[in-house]
C-alpha cells in the first residue's frame, strides 16, 4: 500500500513521532496507519493516542441543561473570532434547547426539528447571513438523568464535559462531581470502567505491549509476565474509576465517588474540533 507525505505529516500527528520514524513505520506496514501507529509504540517512539488528540475546525462546545435533562454540543464555523462571539454562543444554546425539547436521534433530524418560523436548518441559514460565516451543527449527546447532571467548559468552549451523576444532589456529591469533570478535562479517558474495554482493544494492546517489553531485550515468557502489569497502568491512565484523583492521587476516583454516597451513570467529553 502507496503512502504519501501527508500521511507520514497525519501519523506524526497522531503520535507525536519523528518524521523519519513515521516514514520508516509506514515503510515497514505497507502504509497502514493504524499498524504504523502500533509499530511506533512497540519501537518506544509514541504513546498511546488519546481520544482528544487532533483538532481540525474552529467553534465551539457547549453544555446546556434544563431540569433533568442536558446537551453537549459542538457546533462549527470557519473563523476563532466568529467563534468568540457571543452571539455564536447564543446561536449554540438556542439549537441546544431544541435538542432538550425534541429529542431528535441525530443531527439530520435535528435539522428537520421546528424553530421560529421554520426548522432548525433554517434557522442557521439565517444566522450566517448575520455572522457571515458558515455555521454547521457537528454533534451532540442528549442526558436525561435520573439523579442530577454536572457540567464544565474549559478553555472558552474548546472542551466540554458532561456527567450524569446517580445518587443525591448534596453538596458534597455536587462538589465530587464537578471535581470529576475537571478530572475528565485533563486526563480525557476513554472509558468509564475496566468492562468497557472490548476485547480486541484489549488484546491489541496486550501485543502491542508485549512486543515493546520484547525489543527491551525480555525473554518471550518475562514479556508477558510484564504485560500484565502494563496493561494494569493502561486501565489506570484511560478507565475514569481506574485514575488517581487529580487533586490527591492517594484516592482514586472510585473512592471520592464512594465519599459522597454517588456514582456515574454515564459522561462524555468532546475536544472542538477532535478527528
Amino acid at each position: 500500500m502507496a503512502f504519501t507525505a501527508k500521511d507520514v505529516m497525519a501519523l506524526r500527528e497522531k503520535t507525536g513521532a519523528g518524521v523519519m520514524d513515521c516514514k520508516k513505520a509506514l515503510t515497514d506496514t505497507d502504509g497502514d496507519m493504524s499498524k504504523a501507529a502500533d509499530l511506533l509504540r512497540e519501537r518506544g517512539i509514541a504513546k498511546a493516542e488519546k481520544k482528544a488528540s487532533r483538532i481540525a475546525a474552529e467553534g465551539i462546545v457547549l453544555c446546556y441543561t434544563e431540569g433533568k435533562k442536558g446537551v453537549l454540543i459542538e457546533v462549527n464555523c470557519e473563523s476563532d473570532f466568529v467563534a468568540k462571539n457571543p452571539k455564536f454562543t447564543e446561536i449554540a444554546k438556542e439549537v441546544s434547547k431544541v435538542i432538550v425539547a425534541n429529542e431528535p436521534k441525530d443531527v439530520e433530524t435535528l435539522l428537520n426539528c421546528a424553530l421560529e418560523n421554520g426548522t432548525v436548518e433554517d434557522y442557521l441559514k439565517s444566522q450566517i447571513a448575520v455572522i457571515g460565516e458558515k455555521i454547521a451543527v457537528r454533534r451532540f449527546e442528549l442526558f436525561k438523568t435520573e439523579g442530577f447532571l454536572a457540567s464544565y467548559i474549559h478553555l472558552g468552549g474548546k472542551l466540554g464535559v458532561m456527567l450524569d451523576m446517580a445518587g443525591e444532589a448534596t453538596d458534597a456529591a455536587k462538589e465530587v462531581a464537578h471535581d470529576i469533570t475537571l478530572q475528565i478535562a485533563f486526563t480525557k479517558p476513554a472509558y468509564l470502567t475496566k468492562d468497557e474495554v472490548s476485547a480486541e482493544t484489549l488484546e491489541r494492546e496486550k501485543a502491542v505491549l508485549k512486543q515493546q517489553a520484547m525489543n527491551e531485550g525480555k525473554p518471550e515468557a518475562i514479556a508477558e509476565k510484564m504485560v500484565m502489569g502494563r496493561i494494569k497502568k493502561f486501565y489506570e491512565e484511560n478507565c475514569l474509576m481506574e485514575q488517581a484523583f487529580i487533586k490527591d492521587d492517594s484516592k482514586k476516583v472510585s473512592d471520592l465517588l464512594k465519599s459522597a454516597n454517588v456514582s456515574i451513570a454515564k459522561f462524555a467529553f468532546y475536544v472542538m474540533g477532535e478527528k
